[in-house]
């Protein structure tokens, strides 16, 4: 098992990436605390993996709360005695024009994307460290940590943001043995992205059909969505190399939408 033994942190884990990336770490070994806003999701996650004889731990936090932070990732050292590996997983999104965002929704999504990750990272540096192991902090950024799409502006630039934080976090953490890394993914068939297929189909006047074919996987080479599990297993990958050789790096898994 490529993560035995090992202590897993994942928000927004009660559903969709952050799910299947528990999943996957569990059944490789780790030891994996379900955060998540949704406090009854998040034990009712948790408790499935225990069901299938994971040791799983459900907390709720609300990611752009400092003190939540604090406490759930404190919450999570005491219940498994540390902190191996942190994937900064929680994500909002909200489709409209620029000159139609309001400020509160800009900040509320840069709030959640970025201050979550920033909270959570610190949070478990702190115990990374005073532990002397080393670690894996993984961000989820995406395609558009790359690139732009049309009605995306906070996410965007969210998205680009994680992208710095991961390089800086690498540099930091190296002397520590901690890496950092982001995961940039294409469109995950996820609530997420469905919520948004009806939202961009009456913004931009087509039908839902061609917002998936002409809108979201028009780039891609094959015209599929990339899966939940293509993601985790990459996220697999980052939390269990054995050293500082792959750290400060974005990953695209995006069926070719982005190369470079």
């Amino acid at each position: 098992m490529k993560l035995k033994d090992k202590v897993a942190f994942v928000t927004g884990a009660a559903s969709g990436l952050g799910h299947e990336i528990a999943l996957t770490f569990a059944r490789e070994g780790a030891r994996v605390v379900i955060a998540d806003l949704n406090e009854q999701a998040a034990i009712a996650a948790a408790q499935r993996l225990a069901d299938a004889g994971h040791q799983a731990l459900g907390v709720a936090v609300d990611v752009a709360n400092e003190t939540q932070v604090s406490q759930a990732v404190d919450r999570a050292v005491a219940h498994f005695g540390g902190l191996d590996i942190l994937v900064s997983n929680a994500g909002i999104q909200i489709v409209r024009p620029v000159e139609e965002f309001s400020f509160e929704e800009w900040k509320r999504m840069l709030s959640i994307h970025l201050d979550g990750a920033f909270l959570t990272t610190r949070a478990a540096l702190r115990h990374m460290y005073a532990a002397g192991r080393g670690g894996s902090i993984i961000y989820m950024g995406s395609v558009h940590s790359k690139e732009a799409s049309l009605l995306k502006a906070p996410y965007v630039t969210a998205k680009h943001g994680l992208t710095g934080l991961a390089k800086v976090v690498a540099k930091e953490g190296a002397p520590h043995g901690v890496r950092a890394n982001v995961i940039c993914p294409g469109f995950v068939r996820t609530p997420l992205v469905d919520k948004q297929i009806p939202e961009q189909a009456r913004t931009l006047g087509i039908s839902e059909d061609d917002v998936v074919r002409k809108v979201m996987l028009k780039d891609t080479v094959d015209g599929e969505f990339t899966t939940s599990a293509d993601v985790a297993e990459v996220a697999l990958m980052f939390a269990s190399f054995p050293s500082n050789a792959l750290t400060g790096q974005s990953m695209v898994v995006s069926h070719g939408w982005f190369m470079q």
